[in-house]
């Protein structure tokens, strides 16, 4: 039997909203771990983490996408993505409020993302989904991680 993974999706909450990703983006889900701050990054930028051996920048996606902080606690999770960069591959941690299930969106199920939603918005999102009573906003991984982006906070940090 062959196992599609095009339409599965990690979802999960940023300020009660559900978001997902491409499960093929992530490549795992940890607790939060010590992170160690990177001076002169943007306040999105934690800082890294040392995960196994390997220095991985963490970005909390509640501030890069403009919401305001809140704490951490036992229900706050990083999901560590890969990202294509122009120098290759690398892990980077997101971290989220709370990691909700994996899911399938049928591409009967997905639509564009309206016009009317603001422009802050649009920039990360690929696409809404609709799962159930649920609407879900996919991520557009490359546009919330960037290339400058990347270019910029894993030459500082990796």
């Amino acid at each position: 039997m062959i196992v599609k993974h095009i339409n599965k999706f990690l979802t999960f909450l940023l300020n009660e909203e559900n978001y997902g990703i491409p499960i093929l983006s992530v490549k795992e889900i940890i607790g939060m771990m010590d992170i160690t701050h990177i001076p002169k990054m943007p306040d999105y930028v934690k800082g890294v983490m040392n995960l196994r051996g390997r220095i991985i920048p963490v970005i909390d996606l509640r501030l890069k996408f403009g919401l305001s902080e809140r704490g951490y606690d036992d229900r706050t999770c990083i999901i560590v993505m890969e990202v294509h960069t122009a120098t290759g591959n690398k892990l980077v941690g997101f971290i989220v409020d709370m990691v909700s299930e994996v899911t399938d969106i049928l591409p009967e199920n997905m639509e564009p993302i309206p016009e009317h939603i603001s422009d802050l918005k649009q920039e990360f999102l690929k696409s809404l989904g609709k799962v159930k009573d649920k609407v879900i906003m996919i991520l557009d991984s490359n546009a919330v991680f960037t290339e400058k982006e990347a270019h910029h906070v894993l030459a500082e940090v990796v």
